[in-house]
């Protein structure tokens, strides 16, 4: 039976684009609805433990929050042109590639929205229209102020202070220009059709930096490959009978996304699991923690980067390694090979403290193997 689903959210929205993509691609019949100020701090709030966007609602009366949980969900009920790989190195890639783009770009798509002022005008515009949908203008743009002061509140929290603008300008050039390389000879990220990678990475694309006028300009539309990529995937469902990339190669124009998976995303990872290990600890397991618990700082074009510690980021990567971990074991050694090539066979023993999803953040639900070994 055909389901008919309603996406709440935003077309400003970081994961809204992400879903809408995603929906677009699976041709699932759906309806996007912008949320209202009710609709978001109670209705969303109510159903889901938190007020986000976006959230689909299923026919049955089933509310979904996260666009991971989102994607497995249809997946699972519309299993025809799957966005998982069928290949093992593929899958594996995929994964990080959907963490890395939901994860990583947050800060450089807040910079390039909120440190632009040109941009606040979009937002305005459409933020206040939809919280307020019946109200006359000026009430709209006062409104649009609340989500607009909280946004930028949190830029510090995410490493968006001027010591560190020099540091994502020079990122965001080297990895866009990386991309659109990639982009030249590729439609998509793994060959001719979109795959999961490509939906974690359109969140960052669709709703800021190929949207706000300020990133739009002077980022995406003079890497021509790059936007062209974007359009693709703001309509990808004619790709989805295409080829992935044969005998579960993985492009080598993509080794400056990896380096920055492997040497800038994946130690932040662990370095968040040290402190949510001792927030456990200290609070007991099952804990909700909050969603930042101090700093961490990696690395970011070869430079320190200081930003928040948010939970959460444990729990997309505990998704990639209990994947691998599920896989017969000639597949786990295909994927070994491929992070050996990339010296970055260690992150199948990264010492991440389990994770429970709790609405924006989670639950410790056991400590990391090696903690507790060391314990006995």
């Amino acid at each position: 039976m055909r389901q008919n689903y309603t996406l709440y959210g935003w077309h400003l929205s970081y994961f809204t684009g992400k879903a809408l993509c995603y929906l677009r691609y699976k041709q699932a019949s759906h309806t996007l609805k912008a949320v209202n100020l009710f609709t978001l701090t109670r209705t969303i709030k109510k159903k889901t433990g938190a007020a986000v966007m976006p959230v689909l609602k299923t026919s049955a009366g089933e509310w979904i929050q996260d666009t991971t949980e989102i994607i497995d969900y249809i997946e699972s009920v519309h299993p025809n042109n799957p966005v998982m790989p069928a290949t093992p190195v593929q899958q594996f890639a995929s994964l990080l590639l959907e963490a890395w783009g939901d994860e990583w770009w947050v800060p450089i798509a807040m910079h390039t929205r909120w440190n632009y002022p040109e941009n606040y005008a979009l937002f305005e515009r459409e933020a206040g229209k939809a919280l307020l949908p019946w109200a006359p203008g000026f009430l709209q743009k006062k409104i649009a102020l609340r989500p607009a002061k909280m946004l930028v509140g949190m830029l510090p929290h995410v490493g968006i202070v001027p010591d560190q603008y020099a540091t994502m300008n020079v990122w965001t050039a080297r990895m866009l220009d990386a991309l659109d390389k990639h982009f030249e000879e590729y439609p998509f990220l793994l060959g001719a059709r979109p795959s999961l990678g490509d939906f974690g990475l359109v969140g960052t694309m669709y709703g800021h930096l190929g949207r706000d006028p300020w990133p739009k300009r002077e980022l995406i539309e003079p890497r021509t490959n790059l936007n062209e990529w974007l359009e693709r995937m703001k309509n990808p469902a004619p790709f989805a009978k295409h080829k992935l990339m044969p005998n579960d190669e993985i492009p080598a124009t993509l080794n400056p996304v990896f380096e920055s998976v492997f040497q800038e995303f994946v130690p932040m990872v662990a370095k968040i699991g040290e402190l949510a290990t001792a927030h456990a600890q200290q609070h007991g397991l099952n804990t909700r923690l909050p969603r930042r618990i101090g700093e961490v700082t990696t690395t970011m074009a070869g430079q320190p980067f200081k930003r928040g510690a948010l939970p959460y980021m444990i729990w997309m990567m505990q998704r990639a390694l209990d994947h691998f971990d599920a896989m017969p074991q000639g597949d786990q050694q295909a994927v070994r090979v491929w992070l050996a090539s990339h010296n970055s066979e260690h992150i199948l023993n990264m010492n991440l403290p389990r994770v429970e999803r709790r609405a924006l953040t989670v639950a410790v639900t056991a400590l990391p193997k090696q903690h507790m070994e060391k314990a006995a």
